[in-house]
Parts: C-alpha cells; structure tokens; sequence
C-alpha cells in the first residue's frame, strides 16, 4: 500500500510517496509564487497551490503502482485566511500567517474584549498572524468582499475542499484560527459574535486522521488514481512535523528550525500558562500540545548568509567557529517581530556586544546562539506549568547543521534526538493517511513505530553552565530594549 502526504508550505508544496513501512519512495517540490502588496502584507494565490499539487502528485506517482495508493494527507501553512463566495470562486489572495496587517485588530482583541476573555474562549490570546484578527481586517477595510463570503477556510483545507468538494478542517489547525474553542474542540460562539461570522460559513470539524472523503470522480482520473482513494484531514504543519518525528502522546519533545522556529511539547491533558505566551493547541494524535513559535529561526541565518555576508557556503561559515559558549556577542532574533513568548510584532533584531576583536565568526555564531536562547525562552515558560522534557527531537532545515544542534542541546540542556526522516510535516501527512485507512490503530502507534532516531547530540556539562550564563544575560536584552522598537 502506498500514502501520499502533501506538505502546503510558504514558499513550495512538497510531497511524498510513502509505503506502510514508512520507506519513503520519492519526494516531489513544487514551487509557486508569493505577494507583497504592501509592506508587511505577505498573500498568496490559492489556486497556485492547487494546480502546483495537481502538478506535483502527477509526477509524483508517474513510475509507481496507481492502484496501490490508498490514502492523501495534509500539512498545511497555519493561520491564512482563505475566502470563497457562493459560487465557490476565492474572493481575494490569501492573507498569510506571516502578514502583519493587523495590528490594529489584534490590539482590540487583547484590549477591548480581553485577554482573559480569548484564553476563555479559544484557550489563547490573539496574535498578529492569526486568523480571527484577518477577519476583523477584511470587514473592516473591504467590507464588499466581506459581504461576499460564504466559505472561511486554512490553506490545506482549500486544498481539501477543491480534491474532495468537502469543507473541513482538523483540530490542530483550527486551533490557530482563533476561533475555536480548544478544550472542548467546537467552534468558540462567542468568537463568531465578535468577528462577525456564522457557524456555517466554517469548516466541519475533524480529527487529524478522520476520513474527509474521497477524491472528485475528474481529479481521480485526472490523477488516474483508484475512485476510492482515501482522503484524511490532515493537520496544521507543526502537528502534522510532531507526528513526522514522533513527538506524540505525553511529554514528548520537537524542536523545529525552519523558516519559523518551533518548541512543540505533546500532552495527553489540556493546559494554559497563565500568560498566554505559549499556544495550547489540539494535537494531530487526538490530544494536545503546547508550542512556542519564533517567527525567524533557519530564516535569521539565512539573512545573515545570503545578505549581509553574500555568501551561500553555510558549511565553510560554520567551521571556523570555535569558543563555544565564549561568545561576547549577542544577537536578538526578531527580524520580523516575535511570537512566542513576547507576542510583540515591533520587536527588531539586533547585535549587541562588538567590539574592535570581534570577528566574522563571531557574529555568526551570535546569530545560531540567539535563535537557540529565543527557544529556550518558551522552554522556560513551559518548564514554569509543569512541562519539562528532558530530551528532544530535532527537524527543518537548520537541523541539518551539527554545530547547531549542539548549541541546542547544550543551551537546552536537553538530548537532541536526530531522525532518519528529514521530511517533517509531509512525513507526518502521510503518516496520518495511512492511520485513516486503518493500516495502524492510533497515530501514536503509527508515529512511534516508523520514525527512526539516527544519532543523539548529548549536553556537555562544562558547557551548559557557560551557556546558562549566557542565556541569563540575553532574557534581559528585550526588556531593555523593547522601549526603543
């Protein structure tokens, strides 16, 4: 049997091809385009996603067995806003979760109605990449096209509903909305009074390995795919990596540096810090998680590379650091404000701490530092309500860099736990699929079966004390600083 899982991400759709065993036969990317109208809009076309999925899964299952794909599952970019009228038409591009448009609406949710009253509701306070604030914005400042809708859907669930002609959605991507009450895993009413909205212009409500249907008789034979090829809810990207590398059932560890940064700790049992700073989530493996998100992880030494050092060889930079836990420098990691935990969408990046011995190496070494002391920030919070993982795994692209996994783990003062699979999000997509067509009893028992651990990185006692320094003088730089974003 085989199991396609598609990973809707930001800047590409990327699939993979997956038998029961979890051997992964090939991996398919497609690219597509993303806007900037205005500075800080970041928009997307929902139909490139589409026919880029199309595109991909042709060529994705051109040399294998047809009549042996079973189930298609989804990973999916969080938080977009993505509009249809009563014909079915997308009203306007998708607003995406790293737009930062809606300041103003995520002011009045935390202000006006309140924090407390959202924790109520939605177990999370408002943020500038989440759904509700976007929808405030729309009928706000294009209350036409507002008027105009008929479906509010995520970026995976588009792609869902245009295979299927079902409108749904999972709980863990839900849960980014805004709009839903997480505890009891139903739409928040009073979240839809607020924004406007009726119950059913949103989704149906699934868990993440529930059947949503199957495909369109045209895009079966489009695809020359089986008619009764399972189609699976799927979740939102950081519950779908969590399933990917096993970070399922109770007080489980992952840590993502991608584009974005992500601490995600899986729970069997519902829980709130009592600041909000991190989001209590539903789980993709039917319970929850807590998760703090950096909005510029892998992203911020991409910077550093690609535009302030011109340089595309990663490896070279990296190897002439040395020092560990010496460096003077620090660096903040907030190029485009931050998330978790201090959810303030004017925070900057900045070095603090040259002097005239400071060398190239050890700015880039500040900026792999910095990124690891932004996580362990909700680290510190999680640990604060009880959550205190001792080891964790480790995904995304940055994770492929052996110096900075030992800085996470000695940061951390946490195992760091590399696995077979780099495929994240798509990874778990299909694992998802394959539990949704019953080949295992529980996504647990799935996850915990295919995922492989290839190497640990172990802390060095030595240097978690000199890391623990270090960290205890960067949590003081944003509250010094946060005056002058």
């Amino acid at each position: 049997m085989l199991f396609i899982g598609v990973d809707l991400g930001t800047s590409a759709v990327k699939l993979l091809l997956m038998d029961e065993n979890g051997r992964i036969y090939k991996v398919v990317s497609k690219d597509y385009p993303i806007s900037f109208p205005h500075p800080g809009w970041s928009e997307q076309n929902p139909q490139d996603w589409f026919e880029k999925t199309i595109e991909g899964i042709k060529e994705l299952t051109a040399e294998c067995d047809k009549s042996q794909v079973k189930g298609i599952s989804f990973a999916g970019q969080m938080h977009g806003l993505v509009t249809l009228d009563e014909e079915d038409q997308v009203i306007r591009p998708a607003i995406l979760w790293n737009d930062g448009r809606t300041g103003e609406e995520t002011e009045y949710l935390n202000t006006v109605i309140g924090k407390e009253k959202l924790s109520r509701y939605t177990a999370n306070i408002a943020f500038a990449g989440f759904t509700a604030p976007k929808i405030l914005w729309m009928r706000k400042n294009e209350p036409e096209n507002f008027a105009r809708v008929r479906k509010i859907m995520l970026p995976k669930d588009y792609l869902v509903y245009s295979l299927t002609g079902v409108s749904s959605t999972d709980y863990s991507d839900a849960s980014g909305m805004l709009l839903l009450d997480v505890e009891h895993k139903e739409w928040s009413e009073e979240m839809l009074k607020i924004c406007g909205i009726r119950r059913e212009q949103l989704p149906k409500l699934y868990e993440s390995w529930e059947q949503v249907g199957i495909l369109k008789e045209e895009i079966a034979q489009e695809l020359q795919l089986p008619a009764d090829v399972k189609v699976i809810a799927g979740a939102g990207d950081n519950a779908a990596a969590a399933v990917g590398t096993a970070t399922v059932g109770d007080g489980e560890c992952n840590i993502s540096l991608g584009t974005s940064g992500t601490l995600f700790i899986s729970r069997k049992d519902f829980g709130v810090d009592k600041h909000n700073a991190l989001h209590s989530f539903a789980h993709a493996d039917g319970h929850y998680h807590l998760m703090g998100c950096m909005l510029s992880a892998a992203s911020c030494n991409k910077w550093w590379m690609d535009e302030i050092l011109k340089t595309t060889d990663y490896i070279a930079e990296q190897s002439r650091i040395s020092g560990l836990g010496e460096n003077r420098v620090f660096y903040l990691p907030y190029l485009m404000g931050e998330r978790s935990p201090h959810n303030d969408p004017d925070a900057r990046a900045a070095f603090i701490g040259m002097s005239m011995d400071t060398t190239r190496e050890d700015m880039t070494l500040a900026v792999l530092e910095g990124v690891a002391f932004g996580l362990r920030d909700s680290l510190e919070v999680a640990r604060s309500i009880g959550a205190a993982p001792e080891r964790t795994k480790i995904c995304g692209g940055g994770a492929k860099s052996p110096l900075w996994r030992k800085i996470i783990a000695n940061v951390m003062n946490m195992k760091v736990d590399l696995i077979e699979s780099e495929e994240g999000p798509g990874y778990g997509a299909a694992i998802l699929a394959a539990v949704g067509c019953g080949v295992y009893p529980s996504v647990e028992d799935a996850a915990k079966k295919l995922v492989k651990v290839t190497g640990t990185e172990e802390p060095i006692p030595s240097l978690v004390g000199k890391y623990e320094e270090r960290y205890q003088k960067f949590r003081r730089l944003y509250p010094a600083l946060k005056g002058l974003f």
